[in-house]
């Protein structure tokens, strides 16, 4: 079952709130998975979206997606962090916006996502146990049991929910990436650096 909390400071067992035993390993073992990330891996539709698709007369499909969500990612391609998209969508313009903000690593119209995945380890010499996933679906799930540091959005399917490392409060499309990305390099002392990007 996922943890839903917001961790504003490092966690440190000295400073656990006394919720009882389980509560506290949790924490704990949540910050040492926060500590541990190399990289990161998102899903698109539903997590980088709000999983709704504006389909025009013409047939284009558009999505939305949130500047926070950007921002996060530059900050973590700005302090060395790996970003891969591997996605079911084929969405063009959602290439460029990715482009745009400097993602060199993504994979649209994949259906299975494993080989990919597994690819992107190879590529950067990363284990499964530095990776930060995050989510959505059931295409997701896979690759969600494998890596170090599971998430998801806040409105997930319920499969996802049960799966994960850490559910966020926030719902897809709205700045969930955001919230993940800063509580990594938060944990790590790599939030707040520079904003001058």
């Amino acid at each position: 079952m996922g943890v839903r909390m917001e961790i504003q400071q490092p966690v440190v067992p000295s400073q656990l709130p006394a919720t009882g035993q389980e509560s506290a390993v949790e924490l704990v073992h949540l910050f040492d998975k926060l500590k541990a990330v190399r990289a990161f891996i998102l899903d698109v539709d539903g997590v980088m979206t709000d999983n709704i698709v504006h389909v025009t007369e013409s047939g284009e499909q558009l999505r939305r997606m949130n500047i926070r969500d950007g921002l996060g990612i530059k900050i973590a391609l700005k302090n060395g962090f790996p970003v891969c998209i591997i996605t079911g969508g084929r969405s063009q313009g959602v290439i460029k916006r990715l482009s745009g903000l400097g993602v060199e690593h993504i994979y649209s119209g994949i259906e299975d996502k494993w080989p990919v995945f597994v690819q992107f380890l190879q590529t950067f010499g990363l284990k499964a146990a530095e990776i930060c996933y995050m989510g959505d679906d059931l295409p997701d799930l896979q690759i969600l049991r494998k890596v170090g540091l599971s998430a998801c959005p806040a409105d997930s399917v319920p499969e996802v929910l049960n799966t994960v490392d850490y559910i966020s409060p926030v719902a897809g499309g709205g700045g969930c990436v955001r919230d993940v990305v800063e509580k990594v390099l938060k944990s790590q002392g790599k939030w707040g650096m520079s904003y001058e990007l």
